[in-house]
């Protein structure tokens, strides 16, 4: 019998990770977007009329991270796509400003999106100007009522306008103002001053349509969100556990120390990816012996969530790399965070050397250009230098990738760390 119970409260155990799991790492679009009913139905009622009646048009959505963007576009192509007619005949392509560097990879994307007549499987070949050309022509054939609509879906949209003559973004939009396919191009921002990015003659051809979204959740609903998100749905399986996991995870949401970490969480960022990974951790933590989330879990989760990762590189160093990192912060703090080069860091450690050092005995140059170049590896550091041949690698200008707080909290934890070095340190940092 305490086998078969062990076996029954393992594959609950299982279940339950399953179905919380897959919530958080899935993402499943919801019905209806919640808070954000009039955009959804305005950038509704714009795609239809390109998908539907064949009229073009060019829409800006923008918002910071995480406040939905991607989903609300997504939502309302579900149920654009669920229209038969407009199924079978729109032609969505996606381009994300962060994969398609240059005009001439977006091109070849659109290309290969298109399934256009130069393709052969994935590869896709011809000129900057061919491709062009063949994807304007191939967008203009024939008139409204017979052209395939096209939606073209910009991610990070202000990263388009970086590209050389923002060549691309023009030829789009002039299509979409002239009318003579029918294509929608759908921009995705964090950016509210992405207008003034544009060049004149692609401002004038953009609708200037904007979706703004604006992140209104409060702690409350936020608080709400994280209970929902850990609940169990009303179907499960065995009722008796369903009321306990649900009845915990009320518990666990009302505890002081879980309120003041959500809380943490939610000034610094209201974004639900960030809330699944935390959620994520606490869930880890969960076994058939422990089967409930604990406020330690949350916090250990939130400790492991915030975690800064150069501080932790820094535990790892060397005394002889931690000593030039104080070098490096003195000689900043000297010229008022201008570059540096190996050269002068030496110099500032030999220094200190001579004046104070007692526990730390003089290193050959070669072994601190050594250690020097191995911050560069873990980029502590980085070269100002964009072109490095001519120059000898003592006098290559850096720049300290590391502010105040975080070597001071490295020293605090660096075992065994030197008297000298931290009252060196110390004096560095004033």
């Amino acid at each position: 019998m305490c086998t078969l119970s062990r076996q029954r409260k393992g594959s609950i155990h299982e279940l339950v990770q399953m179905i919380l799991r897959e919530r958080f790492c899935h993402q499943r679009l919801p019905e209806k977007p919640v808070g954000m009913e009039s955009q959804h139905k305005h950038l509704l009622e714009l795609l239809r009329r390109t998908a539907v009646h064949g009229e073009s048009n060019s829409v800006l959505i923008v918002g910071p991270r995480g406040s939905g963007k991607t989903m609300l576009l997504n939502c309302v192509l579900r149920e654009l796509l669920e229209v038969k007619d407009v199924n079978k005949n729109v032609l969505p392509v996606h381009l994300n400003g962060l994969l398609q560097t240059d005009d001439r990879i977006a091109l070849k994307e659109i290309t290969r999106q298109l399934n256009l007549e130069n393709v052969v499987g994935d590869k896709v070949f011809g000129s900057f100007a061919e491709n062009l050309a063949f994807l304007l022509e191939a967008l203009k054939k024939g008139d409204r009522s017979s052209s395939r609509p096209v939606l073209f879906i910009l991610d990070e949209f202000d990263l388009f306008a970086h590209h050389k003559n923002q060549t691309l973004l023009y030829n789009l939009l002039d299509v979409s103002q002239s009318a003579q396919a029918p294509v929608a191009v759908i921009g995705l921002t964090c950016r509210l001053d992405v207008l003034e990015l544009l060049e004149k003659r692609v401002k004038s051809r953009f609708s200037h349509r904007q979706i703004h979204l604006l992140s209104s959740l409060s702690f409350i609903q936020y608080l709400d969100n994280v209970r929902s998100q850990l609940s169990l749905p009303q179907d499960f399986p065995d009722t008796k556990f369903y009321d306990e996991w649900n009845d915990s995870i009320k518990t666990l949401c009302e505890d002081q120390s879980v309120v003041d970490v959500l809380q943490r969480h939610y000034n610094s960022s209201k974004d639900f990816r960030s809330l699944h990974l935390l959620l994520m951790l606490a869930l880890s933590r969960v076994s058939a012996s422990k089967p409930a989330i604990k406020p330690t879990d949350l916090l250990e989760a939130s400790r492991v969530c915030m975690v800064d990762s150069k501080a932790n590189i820094l535990h790892g160093l060397s005394i002889l790399e931690l000593c030039l990192i104080i070098a490096m912060k003195h000689l900043n703090d000297i010229y008022e965070g201008e570059p540096f080069n190996f050269q002068m860091v030496h110099n500032e450690f030999k220094k200190f050397l001579q004046r104070k050092s007692h526990s730390i005995h003089n290193f050959d140059k070669p072994v601190v250009m050594k250690a020097f170049e191995h911050l560069q590896q873990l980029e502590l550091i980085k070269s100002m230098d964009s072109s490095t041949a001519k120059i000898q690698k003592e006098y290559q200008l850096m720049k300290l990738l590391l502010d105040h707080s975080q070597i001071m909290e490295a020293l605090q934890k660096y075992p065994q760390c030197p008297t000298d070095v931290k009252q060196w340190a110390m004096s560095a940092f004033g």
